[in-house]
């Protein structure tokens, strides 16, 4: 009965990350709010979507030549080990907690997007390895707490500090296989990955990223962001209100 529903999820987030680059972070929250999916299983399952995305994200970038391969391989030695550590902690971590902070990061991404992006240091910072194992680690163990993709987190920050926003994806999807990976493999090893809704939502994913990826191309730039704006910022909005009404009405 969920399979239409799991795949028009990883339909509609696919889209989404094939537009504008930013679209896992509704995937937990519907699957938990919308069909009843513990938060736990959501966000592994999540995860094992994550996989398909992060594996042809980095294909693409690395063709291009847009990534810093020095610095990519800091920031996912980095998130190796955040990522095994948020598989765990969210078996762990109060559900509310998780979620509200999972509420932020969509209105966060798309009230980012609605502004026209982080706004980018006139000088860049200078990202040693030390740094970028640190960001990594954060990015990673975040991630893989409230099952939401690395671009969500770390685009932003990395445009903050001054890198290029090409750069910036392209790290972003790099980073995404080895925390995708990790995370699912630290889930399964725990018992809390549910192979099936995975394999629904990476079905729904892959193809939806390649539809919104060949649509971003006869789309305006602004209409991309602002309809992904407007589901991010909804979903946190929509998600904060539940969480509210549910635990202290």
């Amino acid at each position: 009965m969920l399979t239409p529903a799991l795949l028009g999820l990883g339909l509609l987030a696919g889209f989404m990350i094939g537009c504008v680059g930013v679209g896992g972070v509704i995937l937990v929250p519907v699957m938990t709010l919308g069909c009843g999916i513990p938060i736990g299983t959501a966000a592994a399952a999540a995860m094992m979507g994550y996989i398909a995305t992060g594996a042809s994200g980095t294909l693409l970038f690395g063709r291009s030549g847009a990534v810093d391969r020095k610095l990519s391989l800091a920031l996912c030695i980095g998130a190796a080990p955040g990522a095994l550590v948020g598989a765990w902690a969210v078996q762990k971590a109060n559900p509310i907690v998780v979620q509200m902070l999972i509420a932020a990061l969509a209105a966060g991404a798309g009230l980012n997007s609605l502004s026209g992006g982080a706004r980018v240091r006139a000088r860049p910072f200078a990202l040693g390895a030390t740094c970028a194992g640190l960001l990594g680690a954060a990015v990673g163990l975040i991630s893989a707490l409230t099952g939401t993709g690395g671009p969500v987190i770390l685009v932003p920050l990395l445009m903050w500090l001054g890198v290029p926003v090409l750069a910036a994806v392209g790290l972003a999807q790099t980073i995404q296989l080895p925390v995708a990976g990790l995370a699912t493999a630290g889930a399964y090893l725990i018992g809390s990955l549910d192979t099936q809704i995975g394999a629904q939502l990476t079905v729904g994913l892959v193809a939806g990223s390649i539809a919104g990826a060949r649509i971003a191309h006869s789309v305006t730039e602004k209409t991309l962001h602002t309809i992904a704006a407007v589901i991010l910022v909804t979903t946190g909005t929509i998600v904060a209100i539940r969480l509210v009404s549910v635990n202290f009405s």
